[in-house]
């Protein structure tokens, strides 16, 4: 504006005097003289003139502005006192006003009076101010005028109202309301107060929002009350206005009550109000909250906010790809970007409200915390929980308890969280560092959810950030991985991972951090050394680019550095570092689309990849540990990486030739030594000449490095090369067959031969000569048995997959070798427990801890258990010995013998000595996921040819007994360690955390998701296993006529399916256990999963929801425990059927089917074993019993039969007998029951709320007899103790006796205070009878202190409090009912549980106290018939008896 005015140069140079002939006298042109004359106000005699010139202003016409020859404040004081000291004071003040009008009568007069005035050239470089106010500003800061020219303006603004804006962009009515903004004073408020709103009133709508807007800026604070309620009473007048009026609202000091009027008509038009408007919206409602109202206004906020909706993902997907490559500028007329601005600014008016009000951010945390875990969470409520995180330090412990809870209970998911990233992400990168700290703190946590949700936090935060928060996510999780801390390395790792999939390019700008990892390898797993070598070597060699050179060169030096060592466990990280690097170097990057050929691999990469193995060979073949983990690493990497063609090619030929050089041998050419054993080809399955077999060279392998040394002997063909340990023959040949199979596509013809061929060994079974051996020969033998073990298992893990009938067979065969080698084995073991047989693979976490080894043991083992160790999951911390994983089997809930040694000793009735090889499992190969394709097996028909090739017979072979529990064991052991939560099988302290997943290294690779789906591929098989299990003891129990012990039953086949009923019920409750189905990405597998229950009820249907799914499931798996053959068994059916309920959303209607099972199950007379009482461990009949009180419709009607009908039957009962209602309750379980009694009724009136005046009678009459009943219970349970007084049962009764006593004065009590006078009898009835039970509970407090039992005097002070308590409350209960001369004192005598009398008082006391005691009782009666309120006061005189005498006694 000001540049439109200065039109010539020469204007800027001129210098104004009063004198208009000093202007005349410059050279200027005949035109520009009568523009100056133009421009300048002619002289004449009006007062205003004058003044203003007198004064130091100076006025112009045109487009001149008005000029100020002296200072603002020197002007207005100059005019001010001309005005006071004028002669005609106050008449000169109306002339003055007059003059003003008559002088801006002309508009464009006005405008330049209504713009700022123009400061002369030497005045503005005196003052260093290049701004003036306007003529009419000038003139209201003199409150003489002020009150005229205020009324002048709103008489002139009228004109203006509904004209169009001028050509110089200037709107008059704007310009003339800006006069009166931020005035030093303001003469006349109310009356100023009273024109603007008449102003507002008659203004177009575009006027009024500016009106409106500007009245804080005009008004002072002594006028707000008076605008503000007529702004509240404009607003429900006109709605168009609530955005202006809010905002002007917000910044007035008004009445609380009129804002929450105000608040709550804007609540209701919340969700149809404009995305631009919400911002001055939530301002508003945020800045009307008080403390009283805050959590109640946040949480209707919180629902009718939905901003996930407000940015249509399209739009954000490309205004995301626009702001990454041209960061957030944009054009204002973007309709994308201004949606995405009135998010941003809403987040903004939210920041500054929860940062300085913390009633807002305590209410809006309380508000999420409080949502029902039903009700679905926004992307909005995480969002405010990272905002108030990152503002308010002092609620970050606080907002990470509710964040904990919230992630436990399933509330936020991935799914959540990936929407708050997507849809928020510009709002959350403003608090990317409190991001980056919560993902810190959730990373320490035990809870496998809580740490998921950690990582997720750091992926998107690397996804959706700019590069500036990457490598700052980079750097945090670097730091995690040097740590130290287990957990924090695995999680760390495996985002690193994701992250190289995610985004490689930008993971390769941050390499230089991963890479200086490496300086801490020797604090990490081999797992983990697996994780980051494949990490640095995708970002190394993925692209051969020369940025990544010295990653290359780094992790050369550390692998050949690593390999040189002569300590293992270097060697160890050296081999996994190499054998992963040539992994990713030799990867077939060829697309599907190009041709087949072998320049796949450039002769260089070849070259590097071939002389890197061999190198690693070379440094290995010395040790046999080290090979053995060389040949598992490298087989692993075949099987995980699809390989160039060429290198696997020249891999394939290398190890064929040398496995068959160092463990093939021919037939004909059996080795002839000075073996101790004779050697034999056994386990053949094929009859071949002695001419044209082949055989596994084992037992001479064995005994050359065992015998051969010691005696210094050696055979000719011995002498001829150097032998291979046999430690290396199952990890190579499974090397072997990996290269084969990924060569011909599966075909393992190439090698089939290995399947059918004999193993050199001796004669295994021990026989009489078991006792005579030596420790020598016992090690050897137990070595032999473990090395032929393993090798079968292999042979198993290779023709699995094979699928012609004869192979089929042969696999069969196979593991029926493999359950006889076990039992074999538990005969040597039970003679020999200390001896130490060969580890199977050597990946360890700790390399120098090995099982207990006896004290004569082969030169072999001594090395090995110097320098190996046994198999585990990576990323477990150090492997226990035997005796720890002893106990830890022992601790387990699954007593029914899995092992054939044990079944053997209970079948064969004879007194063989074995033992479980559960404790020895570590030391087995692994079995595959795909050998458990054997569950598909029926009857398979193996043809036996003769030499000709003609079918010479044929033989059935079928999946038997022992071979499927052998199969389920395995299976249930991988489902137990990979799908079960891990928060329900959390290692105790100080236990090995890698005790849980010995042997399972290869599972450990697999994601949960692809283990949990191939479980459901063998469903159909388990079901049909489950079918026939069932239909065997259905027919089982009709035969015996439903006996369980029945003559004709055979132990060891009932036996064997037993455990097998138990291990497929355990498999599918590990299935369906799995947190993984509640993730959407998992949702088809469990569809899929519950399909296959639904469809062997009824044909397939399509289109089935998921709770019809969920039914007909429950309806298949309850029809099987009418077969239930074992407590455990039924105990895993029942915790089937329950986390089958929990998926489903109306899980009430099969509530009743779970707590009638238990039922049914508790009822049920179970099988004894042979030397336990019971077959019923206690703590899962403690599960079983919460479980049905749990789930039943009344617990307290439950209680009740139990402790009123079970119990009486077992205490009339014989000694060894038990109840005949609840067969399970017996005197060895009385405990089990009445502690879970206990616990279920203490829990069950902790539920109940407490009574208020405010409920109707029929509630007051409702709980009133809930808890006549749950007293009636608690009083039957407490006198059992009178017949069991066992130290267990005296401590229960302590414990929760205490507990129902608290919720009694908590809950109950303030029932009877508004209870008292209507029903009076009940409450008398109440009493009384919890009076009885108070007595009984003090009697055991002076039998607790006379047998001085430290773990049961330690509930007496507790207790004893408690009882205080109820006296004193139910004193206050009298006094509250007008009735406190009804409480009166007394004493009661100590007692025991016999009720004799305990001497610590004096006889005159004791009489006393008994004489008071027995009138008590009778008194309160009397005084209750006749006014109501006696037995009130003889509970409370009681009460307080026994707590005086407890003083007393002590």
């Amino acid at each position: 504006m000001v540049s439109k005015r200065r039109l010539s140069k020469s204007e800027d140079k001129e210098s104004l005097t009063e004198d208009a002939s000093n202007t005349r006298k410059q050279p200027l042109s005949k035109k520009t003289k009568k523009f100056h004359v133009y421009n300048e106000v002619e002289e004449n005699d009006s007062a205003f003139a004058k003044l203003l010139k007198t004064s130091g202003i100076i006025l112009k016409r045109g487009e001149r502005q008005n000029q100020l020859a002296v200072d603002q404040t020197v002007f207005q004081k100059k005019l001010f006192q001309t005005l006071r000291k004028h002669p005609s004071y106050p008449k000169i003040i109306e002339e003055f006003v007059s003059g003003l009008e008559s002088y801006i009568e002309d508009q464009d007069i006005f405008r330049n009076c209504l713009l700022s005035c123009e400061r002369l050239q030497d005045e503005e470089a005196s003052t260093g101010k290049s701004y003036s106010k306007s003529l009419i500003k000038l003139l209201l800061g003199i409150d003489i005028l002020q009150p005229a020219i205020i009324k002048t303006l709103f008489e002139k603004l009228p004109e203006f109202l509904f004209e169009s804006v001028n050509n110089d962009g200037l709107n008059m009515p704007r310009l003339i309301i800006s006069q009166l903004k931020w005035l030093d004073r303001v003469v006349d408020g109310k009356d100023l107060t009273t024109k603007i709103m008449q102003l507002i009133s008659i203004a177009p709508v575009y006027l009024q929002h500016d009106f409106i807007t500007s009245l804080p800026e005009i008004l002072g604070d002594s006028q707000h009350a008076d605008v503000g309620k007529e702004l509240s009473d404009l607003l429900t007048e006109n709605t168009s206005l609530t955005v202006p009026i809010l905002d002007v609202l917000s910044s007035l000091r008004l009445d609380p009550q009129l804002l929450s009027k105000v608040r709550q008509l804007v609540m209701g038009k919340l969700s149809s109000v404009k995305l631009e408007d919400l911002p001055v919206i939530i301002k508003f409602i945020l800045h009307s909250v008080t403390t009283t109202d805050a959590l109640e206004v946040i949480s209707e906020l919180r629902e009718m906010l939905d901003l996930q909706h407000c940015i249509l993902p399209s739009r954000l997907q490309a205004s995301q790809s626009r702001l990454k490559n041209k960061g957030r500028t944009s054009s204002s007329g973007n309709q994308e970007n201004s949606g995405e601005d009135c998010v941003f600014l809403l987040f903004d008016v939210i920041k500054s409200a929860v940062r300085y009000e913390k009633a807002i951010s305590e209410a809006w945390i309380k508000a999420i915390e409080r949502t029902a875990p039903e009700s679905e969470h926004k992307t909005f409520d995480l969002v405010m929980l990272l905002i108030i995180y990152s503002t308010n330090t002092q609620t970050k412990k606080y907002i990470e308890r509710v964040l904990r809870n919230k992630i436990r209970s399933g509330c936020f998911q991935e799914q959540l969280l990936h929407g708050t990233f997507y849809i928020h992400y510009l709002v959350l990168k403003d608090v990317f560092p409190s991001i980056i700290s919560l993902a810190q703190n959730l990373l320490h946590s035990l809870d496998q959810s809580i740490i998921l949700f950690g990582s997720l936090l750091y992926k998107y935060a690397f996804k959706f950030f700019d590069t500036y928060c990457q490598q700052e996510v980079i750097g945090a999780l670097v730091t995690h991985i040097c740590s130290g801390n287990e957990a924090e390395v695995d999680t760390a790792l495996d985002v690193l991972l994701e992250l190289v999939v995610l985004n490689l390019s930008a993971m390769r700008l941050n390499a230089v951090y991963v890479k200086g990892i490496l300086d801490y390898l020797d604090k990490m797993s081999p797992r983990q050394i697996r994780k980051l070598f494949y990490i640095l070597s995708t970002l190394a060699f993925s692209k051969q680019n020369e940025g990544s050179s010295h990653i290359q060169d780094d992790m050369h030096l550390v692998v050949r550095k690593q390999l040189s060592s002569t300590i293992f466990k270097y060697k160890v990280i050296g081999i996994i570092g190499a054998v992963t690097m040539a992994g990713i170097m030799a990867l077939d990057r060829r697309s599907s689309s190009l041709s087949q050929g072998k320049a796949d691999l450039s002769n260089e990469q070849y070259t590097q990849v071939t002389s890197l193995l061999q190198l690693v060979h070379s440094c290995s073949k010395q040790s046999p540990q080290a090979s053995v983990l060389y040949y598992d690493e490298f087989a692993n990497m075949i099987q995980g990486a699809k390989l160039a063609p060429k290198a696997l090619e020249w891999v394939g030929q290398t190890i064929f030739n040398d496995f068959q050089d160092a463990f093939v041998v021919d037939l004909c050419a059996v080795p002839k030594g000075d073996h101790p054993f004779p050697v034999k080809a056994l386990y053949g399955l094929e009859e071949y000449n002695s001419h044209d077999g082949i055989a596994i060279n084992l037992l001479p392998l064995l005994f050359s490095q065992d015998f051969a040394g010691d005696e210094g002997s050696m055979t000719s063909q011995e002498s001829d090369h150097k032998l291979v340990s046999p430690l290396c023959l199952a990890p190579y040949f499974r090397l072997l067959r990996l290269c084969v199979e990924r060569q011909h596509n599966g075909n393992l013809e190439e090698i089939d031969g290995l399947l059918d061929c004999p193993v050199l060994l001796t004669d295994l079974e021990p026989g009489e000569r078991l006792e005579s051996m030596s420790d020598k020969e016992h090690s050897f033998m137990c070595s032999l048995i473990y090395l032929t073990l393993n090798w079968f298992r292999e042979v198993v893990n290779a023709f699995c997959r094979q699928t012609s009938p004869e192979m089929k067979g042969k696999v069969l065969t196979r593991l029926k070798h493999i359950v006889e080698l076990q039992r074999i084995l538990e005969k040597y073991l039970a003679v020999a427990p200390d001896c130490s047989p060969p580890l199977s693979t050597f990946d360890l976490e700790t390399l120098d801890v090995t099982p207990q080894t006896s004290t004569v043991v082969s030169a072999k083992m001594k090395k090995q258990g110097a320098t190996g160790g046994r198999k585990q999951k990576a990323g477990g911390s150090k492997t226990p010995s035997h005796d720890m994983l002893s106990k830890e089997d022992a601790s387990e809930c699954d007593p029914t013998p899995s092992n054939r040694g044990h079944l053997g000793k209970e079948f064969k009735g004879k007194e063989e000595k074995t033992v479980s090889l559960q404790n020895y499992q570590f030391l087995f190969r692994e079995l595959d996921m795909e050998v458990f394709s054997i569950l598909h097996c029926g009857l398979v028909t193996k043809f036996i040819l003769d030499t000709e090739m003609h079918t010479e017979a044929t033989e059935v072979v079928q999946l038997q007994p022992p071979e499927l529990l052998f199969l389920l064991e395995d299976l249930s052991h991988k489902v137990k360690n990979v799908l079960t939560p891990s928060v329900a099988r959390r290692i105790p302290f100080l236990k090995s955390k890698g005790s849980q997943n010995i042997g399972l290294s290869h599972l450990q690779q697999r994601s949960g998701q692809e283990i949990a789906h191939c479980i459901v591929q063998l469903l159909t098989p388990m079901c049909n296993h489950l079918e026939n299990i069932h239909n065997y003891f259905q027919c089982l129990a009709a035969e015996n006529n439903s006996i369980v012990d029945g003559p004709g039953m055979q132990v060891q086949e009932y036996q064997i399916m037993s455990s097998c009923y138990q291990k497929l019920l355990q498999i599918f409750h590990g299935l369906f256990a799995w947190r993984g189905f509640f993730q959407p990405q998992n949702q088809n597998l469990l569809y899929a999963a519950l399909e296959v229950f639904t469809n062997r009820l009824k044909p397939r249907e399509p289109d089935q929801s998921l709770e019809e799914l969920l039914s007909q499931s429950f309806h298949y798996l309850q029809n099987f425990h009418h077969s239930i053959p074992t407590f455990q068994s039924a105990i895993y059916l029942i915790r089937l059927l329950m986390v089958i309920l929990e998926k489903s959303t109306a899980p009430t209607q099969n509530r009743g089917k779970i707590a009638s099972l238990a039922r049914h199950f508790l009822c049920r007379v179970w099988p004894s074993g042979e030397k336990e009482k019971s077959s019923i461990p206690n703590d899962q009949l403690h599960v079983l019993l919460s479980i049905y009180l749990e789930h039943t419709d009344s617990v307290l009607k439950a209680i009740e039969e139990i402790a009123g009908v079970g119990v009486p039957e077992l205490i009339n009962s014989s000694k060894d007998a038990s109840s005949s209602t609840f067969p399970t309750l017996t005197r060895h379980t009385f405990v089990i029951f009445f502690r879970v009694m206990m616990a279920e009724l203490e829990k069950t009136v902790k539920g109940l709320q407490a009574g208020t005046a405010a409920d109707s009678e029929q509630v007051h009459e409702e709980k009133l007899l809930y808890w006549n009943m749950a007293v009636r219970d608690f009083s039957i349970l407490i006198n059992l103790i009178k017949v069991f007084d066992s130290r267990p049962v005296l401590h229960v009764c302590l414990k929760y006796g205490r507990l129902f006593v608290e919720v009694f004065l908590k809950q109950c009590m303030p029932l009877l205070d508004f209870s008292f006078r209507k029903h009076r009898g009940d409450v008398l009835s109440l009493l009384e009878t919890f009076q009885l039970n108070t007595r009984l509970l003090h009697h055991l407090c002076g039998h607790s202190k006379i047998h001085q039992d430290m773990k049961l005097t330690k509930h007496v002070p507790l207790l004893k409090k408690s009882l205080e308590l109820l006296v004193c409350r139910v004193k206050a209960m009298l006094i509250f009912n007008n009735c406190r001369e009804a409480f009166w004192l007394g004493n009661l005598k100590n007692r025991d549980l016999q009720g004799e009398e305990i001497i610590s008082q004096n006889s005159q006391e004791s009489i006393a106290d008994e004489s008071e005691d027995d009138t008590s009782s009778q008194a309160s009666e009397n005084k209750a018939m006749e006014r109501g309120e006696e037995d009130e006061a003889s509970d409370g005189e009681k009460e307080e008896d026994s707590d005086e005498s407890d003083d007393d006694s002590d």
